[in-house]
């Protein structure tokens, strides 16, 4: 039995619930999941109220089904044929699977969809309450056109008697089915719905965009942006100020969403870094420094530190004397800690945490030696612009991996830095200033560790309005959808069948805040100021204007390109200008002729006396001719239009020439002249007429260029004219010419003699081809061309290629360029290179191919003679570069190859010089014959020394070689290979001796996070059974050197996994170490803690960075 009746009202909040998650990943969710994580779309909106209705479905005899699916009768809702199907054993699960399914899809036309939400429910007999009722939305199509829950209900439940979903072994199931109209994303206008529009994104570079739109509807950065001193000279793709300009202004005044390929230019970005996806925080860091330096000595100076710098002290206070070690900091955003903070309050508390530093950790102070100590941060002033940067990525230490932290954490409207008496300030802090902060933008990270989608909720003007900045989009959204959603957290599904205790559905939100911006309450008007056309440069608005009218100006064209044609006319002097210098095959470039727009109903005689105006050529002195695409991919004009064609239009015409069905109608205008040089009406053209093109080329010069065009009579033979082309040439009548037919060039060049005697026909000579003529050489020469005829010629300009050389140590800029042959094979290319550099021996230079994505050299160089052809030593994928590197060597690449070179440190066993060896052996070698041939170069402590090899890395040991091991394999391009002498000791091993990695470290706490920092020589060293701390102390003291006011200072600990544990003096340190010979990359070490006095290196890596990036850079 089925029932059809309209559904109980939806209330708004169910409503909402049910539109699609914009940030899900693509593709079918389970349904549990899809159901809760919705968030409101435009594009799902409903444009009017939809054709919603009820459907009930009794089954009798359920449990005696025996299929596998089972389908309801067809239904109508919204106009569309709709049915259940179930799965009464479950779809490969041990619940019941029930969808909602198209019923006719199967014949619909191509490219169909639509969106509908929907519930299903499996009721209760018993009593209504427990009935189990899911919902969802979907927008269906082709490859979808069923969906639901495959984990409906369990089946042990359903078939339960007592729990009253069977009664008499008929089973109910209702359908709700709303459809909804949707509306076309392509077709959504943010400007219109929002007032604001969004930007394009290259590849990845929604992260970028987030942070942009930030900046942006920050008034008084755009204000200032706009007042850097910028020229009407500047070009926007060469200059930070200017690009961020045009940004800027294009955001604020434009109507579509603006592209940001300018800005990226500006910073010296190619494709590659637009396809990189990168860490907000720290493009915002890099930015802000890049505008800071660009707003020196500017009417702005200053702005980024006005608006977002902030200042912290870090303190060492001593408590049982009077010693205090302060030191004032800048920041320009702060990095709160995500995991265990339940909020932004609980991160600033353990921010300005105190820590005890007492017992084994005590403080050394000036003159009062070891002391006991509170160490922290407390803050000086906060800045009118805070930027809070959540550690949503940390480095997980047993993983050995970067992970995503999905905690929630929750971040209030309304930010009270003065609370609880001013605690996280510092008694200096000005007291006058109130610290209460409005939150005005939210940065959001959706996705994992390796990559994701970034957005932005933002409130410019503060108001209770908030918008949703995601990409190209800007849509309205309140505030539960800005804040509590983007805490981040679990989820869990609201209870379906309240009566029984099933477990509720949970599901990590991988969608949260990444970054927060507060802006001070006592700054808001200040910084949330106007900004309008006042305060952009003349010169900018100008040029920003003129640009907008050209865009809206090939828009309309764009718009209004049904209607009309472009006719491409190509002349004489086109030919005569292009052939030689643009093109040597072929007639003419199309582009670079003049074209008309023409409406298509024009008749063609009417465009005939617009080209009379244009070229001064008399309506009756044209001649127009067709162009036809013949089969060798050529281009030649095929015939002349006849005169009833030249009474149709222009659209006509254009239909008649072109099969490709383009806008576009290419002709070639004849136009004969007479001997006074003024047109004439053309000759009449029979069918015994073949017009030809005509070519000289110049062996000694080496050059080609057109010189006319001339009837032939198809029975005529090329002698006949011979006297006219030497006349067109400028030669004598009587100079001996070769003829030749272009033929084509495409892949590759046919170019055929042409016999004088023999008739222009019986030749295929027809009209619009192409023959080239010479001077016949000379039967005895001395003259030697390079390409003596024309066929060589043509061979030579379509393989040749300028290739741009870069040596390998500076791969950002050309050295020189040679113009070589495509079919040049190994030896030519190398030995042309040699010539250019003046070296004798071209086997020395090696070549290494270009990497068009990352325009960086492909890490391989190209074997001795690996690629037959330079052709193949330009083709990466299926991009063809125009760049090699190439390196001298001190060797032939030949001998090289046999060889394998290594970069060995050598660490003297008393000394404590490093020298780095670069030792050559024969592949097959081992490390045995490296440490040989070491020897022979190294001062050793003693003759008899024995020496060994060690793979470093991060300063610390992953490897003892073996002697025997094949050096072929091994890599010193990451790790460092360490040679040392073996000391006498661990010769001798005791049977309870242990020999232990001993690495220097410090604990790096300046994000207020514990983190263990190698750095140094890592070492081996022996401990003896039952030795205490304070002897091995002594020992290593002695081995490395330090002095006892700088050895009191170290600490020691045991260190497993990255933690440590510090040991006391009276602790056995061989009880510790249970195992023996770990090389592994989790070892257990012995630490000695001291201070880094070694020159620092430059910053190397953000913590907070996807382990995959490159480090963010803007060169310019």
């Amino acid at each position: 039995m089925t029932v059809m009746t309209p559904p109980p009202p939806i209330d708004q909040e169910d409503e909402d619930m049910l539109v699609p998650h914009s940030d899900l990943v693509e593709g079918p969710q389970p349904m549990e999941a899809q159901a809760d994580t919705a968030v409101s779309t435009v594009e799902n909106q409903p444009v009017e109220d939809p054709a919603s209705s009820r459907f009930t479905w009794q089954i009798e005899n359920f449990s005696r089904l025996n299929t596998k699916k089972h389908y309801s009768e067809v239904f109508i809702v919204g106009g569309y044929k709709w049915r259940v199907l179930i799965f009464p054993k479950g779809n490969n699960v041990d619940h019941l699977s029930m969808y909602l399914d198209v019923a006719d899809s199967a014949n619909l036309p191509y490219g169909w969809s639509r969106f509908a939400q929907f519930s299903l429910a499996v009721v209760n007999q018993g009593s209504n309450r427990y009935t189990v009722r899911k919902d969802t939305q979907h927008q269906f199509n082709v490859r979808e056109s069923d969906w639901g829950f495959t984990s409906f209900m369990p089946l042990s439940e359903l078939y339960d008697i007592s729990k009253g979903f069977l009664h008499n072994d008929t089973l109910v199931i209702e359908a709700e089915v709303a459809v909804r109209k949707v509306v076309d994303y392509w077709s959504y206008d943010s400007k219109k719905e929002t007032g604001y529009v969004g930007l394009k994104n290259q590849g990845a570079t929604c992260y970028m965009n987030s942070l942009l739109q930030t900046l942006y509807h920050i008034p008084y950065f755009r204000k200032a942006v706009y007042h850097m001193p910028t020229t009407e000279n500047d070009m926007p793709s060469g200059s930070i100020p200017l690009a961020l300009q045009s940004l800027f202004y294009k955001l604020q005044y434009s109507d579509n969403s603006v592209a940001t390929k300018e800005l990226t230019k500006s910073f010296g970005w190619d494709t590659y870094d637009s396809f990189m996806q990168h860490d907000v925080q720290e493009l915002n860091r890099v930015l802000c420094e890049k505008l800071e330096v660009k707003m020196k000595g500017t009417v702005v100076e200053g702005t980024i530190q006005q608006l977002f710098e902030g200042h912290h002290m870090n303190y060492i206070e001593c408590i049982n004397v009077d010693y205090k070690s302060t030191r004032k900091e800048s920041f320009y955003d702060l990095q709160l800690d995500v995991k265990g903070c339940r909020d932004v309050y609980a991160s600033f508390d353990k921010y300005v945490e105190v820590e005890r530093l007492e017992g084994d950790n005590k403080y050394h102070a000036e003159q009062h030696g070891l002391q006991d100590a509170k160490k922290g941060v407390l803050f000086i002033d906060f800045p009118p612009v805070l930027q809070l940067q959540l550690k949503r990525f940390e480095y997980d230490f047993m993983r050995d991996t970067m992970v995503k932290i999905n905690d929630r954490y929750e971040f209030p409207l309304q930010l009270d830095l003065d609370r609880e008496n001013r605690k996280y300030l510092s008694p200096d802090a000005d007291s006058r200033v109130r610290n209460l902060y409005t939150l005005h933008s939210v940065l959001v990270h959706s996705g994992g560790v390796h990559g994701g989608h970034y957005y932005a909720f933002i409130r410019p003007t503060l108001s209770d309005q908030w918008l949703k900045f995601d990409d190209e989009r800007v849509t309205k959204e309140d505030m539960k959808r800005a804040l509590e959603e983007q805490y981040g957290g679990e989820e869990e599904l609201p209870q379906t069948n309240p009566g029984f205790n099933n477990t509720p559905f949970k599901f990590t939100k991988y969608s949260n805040a990444y970054m927060l911006v507060y802006i001070r309450d006592s700054d808001k008007d200040k910084i949330i100021c106007n900004v309008d056309e006042q305060d952009i440069a003349e010169h900018l608005r100008v040029r920003l204007k003129k640009e907008q009218e050209e865009k809206e100006h090939k828009k309309k064209e764009k718009a209004e390109a049904h209607l009309y044609t472009i006719i491409k006319v190509a002349r004489n002097e086109d030919l005569a200008e292009q052939i030689g210098r643009d093109i040597y095959f072929d007639l003419v470039d199309h582009d670079k002729v003049r074209s008309f727009r023409i409406q298509k109903q024009t008749a063609f005689n009417v465009f005939k006396e617009e080209v009379a105006k244009e070229f001064g050529i008399p309506v009756q002195y044209q001649r127009f001719w067709l162009w036809a695409k013949r089969q060798n991919h050529t281009y030649r004009p095929n015939r002349p239009l006849t005169p009833q064609e030249e009474t149709q239009s222009v659209g006509m015409l254009r239909e008649v020439s072109n099969k490709a069905h383009n806008a576009e109608l290419k002709l070639f205008l004849e136009v004969e002249l007479g001997q006074d040089l003024l047109p004439i009406e053309p000759p009449e053209k029979t069918k015994e007429d073949i017009l030809l093109f005509f070519k000289l080329y110049d062996p000694v010069k080496e050059e080609l260029r057109y010189i006319g065009r001339i009837f032939v009579k198809g029975s005529g033979k090329p002698s006949e004219i011979l006297t006219k082309l030497n006349e067109m040439a400028g030669f004598p009548s009587n100079q001996e010419i070769e003829l030749y037919e272009e033929i084509k060039f495409e892949p590759s060049v046919m170019c055929e003699h042409i016999d004088k005697k023999v008739s222009f026909r019986s030749s295929q000579l027809e009209d619009g081809d192409i023959v080239c003529f010479q001077k016949s050489p000379p039967v005895e020469s001395g003259q030697q061309c390079r390409y003596p005829d024309v066929p060589s010629f043509l061979e030579y300009v379509h393989n040749r290629q300028v290739v741009h050389f870069r040596s390998l140590e500076k791969p950002k800029e050309d050295d020189f360029c040679l113009e070589l042959s495509k079919l040049f094979n190994y030896d030519e290319v190398v030995e042309r290179v040699a010539r250019q550099l003046g070296l004798d021996d071209p086997s020395k230079i090696r070549l290494t191919p270009h990497n068009c994505y990352s325009q960086q050299p492909k890490p391989a160089p190209i074997k001795y003679r690996g690629m037959e052809h330079l052709s193949e030593m330009l083709v990466h994928y299926n991009q063809t570069s125009d760049i090699l590197y190439y390196e001298v060597l001190d060797i032939s690449l030949p001998e090289l190859q046999w060889l394998k070179t290594l970069k060995v440190a050598y660490h003297h066993a008393t000394k404590e010089d490093v020298v780095i060896h670069s030792i050559r052996l024969p592949k097959h070698s081992t490390v045995g014959d490296v440490l040989l041939h070491l020897k022979s170069k190294v001062e050793l402590s003693h003759p008899d020394a024995e020496l060994r090899l060690l793979e470093v890395f991060y300063h610390k040991i992953y490897k003892i070689f073996p002697t025997s091991e094949k050096i072929e394999n091994i890599n010193d391009q990451y790790w460092t290979l360490r040679a040392e002498e073996i000391p006498e000791e661990e010769k001798n091993l005791g049977l309870n001796d242990r020999l232990i990695h001993v690495y220097h470290f410090t604990k790096d706490t300046s994000q207020n996070q514990m983190q263990v920092q190698n750095f140094g020589e890592p070492f081996f060293f022996i401990i003896h059974e039952g030795e205490t701390l304070a002897e091995v102390k002594g020992r290593i003291q002695k081995k490395l050197q330090v002095s006892d006011e700088e050895f009191s200072k170290w600490k020691f600990a045991f260190l497993s996994l990255g933690r440590p544990e510090y040991l006391l003096d009276s602790d056995i340190v061989s009880s510790r170490f249970q195992r023996r010979d770990v090389y592994g990359a989790w070892e257990q070490y012995l630490g000695l803690e001291h201070s880094d006095s070694a020159p620092k290196r430059a910053y190397a890596a953000n913590q907070n960075r996807h382990t995959f990036e490159k480090p963010v850079k803007i060169y310019n």
